[in-house]
């Protein structure tokens, strides 16, 4: 059974069929997913979601889909870890990792949102997919795609990462790399789903697409026992996954499946060579103004954020704030998520860890409340990133003369 009504447009309210279109024709809004709230309320309960599947699908009742799931169904539902070693060296009783850095197949959060806009795309009937991507979302279509049987079109920057890039060769889709940056691709993007018909998850099927980063919110609160955190600190690119995250939360709320009520502060992580939506957060703007991204967090490197105005807005009604931090800050971030907790975050990750570091030094984050960082996805993908910033090894000769000579380990008594 399904439980989506229609698509409605985010400005006017206006009311759309449940079809592959995405804006507005009135005000130029973007369309959202809209539910019958009543029915789920009757139909949804926390013992059904916990009896169904150990993936992004035991929330179904909340997602886009007419029918049963065809495409993701070993995506999401992945750890919220403990981080008590990292807590400890910031001060703070309760930090929580939601580590999507392992969501199956291509290791980050885009598996989430592809596994959702492709089922909506097999019902619509398409037999081509494609999209505007900085890396992880062209990995996770290439991958989706290639198991549902769907020809693929991967736009990307020319100037990507490497892994991203064989990320996505590996399974054999058409990957055109776009000289300009990620606003480029886009614009591009925009006029080749006007003449051919594919499904772009991230245009056409953009209403579809955004709402599989809802299940990261899903999960956090049943992980936490059926209760929303204090805080989260997300990474923002477009800013849809804040507004995601945030309706995840309230639609719990609604639902009355959670322990109390939703007083999430949701902080803003942006580098420092693109941060549109937290210069705004954080200047007071009404307005998010675009800029020329120049960053080693490409993933996040999206100068005019097709969400930026509705990120800034949640960021503001959750009572939240923003912080911008450097490409030194970015490097530091993932080595000190991977030397305390033992986990490999892309660069956007080390963004998140260091925005969370800088909010909780300057007093926005209480250290004595429930914290969560949003990990979204694996370093493997981005190690030309710091490369340099993490040593060498040290080359010895196959002798224990030349290990204790070069390595000086502690010398230990060994016991009987």
């Amino acid at each position: 059974m399904s439980f989506l009504k229609c698509l409605k447009s985010k400005g006017s309210g206006r009311e759309y069929p449940k079809e592959a279109i995405y804006v507005c024709e009135y005000d130029f809004s973007p369309l959202e997913a809209d539910y019958d709230y009543d029915a789920i309320r009757k139909a949804l309960t926390r013992e059904k979601i916990e009896k169904g599947p150990r993936s992004l699908w035991r929330y179904r009742a909340l997602l886009p889909v007419d029918g049963e799931p065809t495409v993701g169904l070993y995506s999401g539902f992945t750890p919220l870890v403990r981080a008590k070693r990292l807590a400890a060296e910031w001060g703070v009783r309760e930090l929580y990792i939601k580590d999507d850095s392992v969501c199956h197949p291509t290791w980050s959060f885009k598996d989430r949102v592809v596994a959702v806009a492709l089922t909506r795309a097999r019902e619509l009937g398409f037999t081509t997919v494609a999209c505007a991507s900085t890396g992880n979302l062209a990995n996770a279509v290439s991958a989706h795609g290639a198991k549902a049987g769907f020809e693929r079109y991967i736009f990307i920057p020319h100037d990507l990462e490497r892994g991203k890039v064989l990320g996505s060769l590996v399974y054999n889709p058409h990957v055109i790399a776009v000289e300009g940056n990620y606003d480029d691709v886009n614009r591009l993007c925009s006029e080749i789903v006007a003449k051919y018909h594919w499904g772009f998850v991230n245009v056409n099927l953009r209403p579809y697409y955004s709402e599989g980063s809802k299940t990261i919110g899903f999960e956090i609160a049943e992980q936490l026992g059926w209760k929303a955190p204090d805080h989260m600190v997300v990474p923002a690119a477009s800013g849809s996954l804040i507004t995601k995250i945030w309706k995840a939360f309230k639609e719990f709320e609604k639902l009355e499946l959670l322990n109390g009520r939703v007083t999430t502060k949701i902080h803003c992580a942006q580098p420092e060579g693109c941060s549109p939506i937290a210069t705004a957060i954080l200047n007071k703007s009404e307005h998010v103004l675009p800029v020329k991204p120049k960053t080693i967090a490409k993933s996040l490197a999206i100068g005019n954020p097709a969400d930026g105005y509705y990120a800034k807005d949640v960021i503001h009604d959750s009572g939240g704030s923003a912080a911008i931090v450097s490409d030194d800050e970015i490097r530091e971030g993932i080595k000190t998520l991977a030397r305390m907790e033992g986990i490999f975050t892309e660069t956007a990750g080390g963004v998140t860890v260091a925005s969370a570091q800088k909010l909780i030094r300057q007093g926005a984050i209480d250290p004595d409340s429930v914290i969560v960082l949003a990990i979204t996805g694996n370093g493997l993908k981005t190690q030309e990133a710091i490369q340099t910033a993490v040593g060498e090894p040290v080359f010895i000769e196959p002798s224990l003369k030349s290990f204790e000579e070069k390595v000086r380990p502690p010398k230990t008594v060994m016991k009987a």
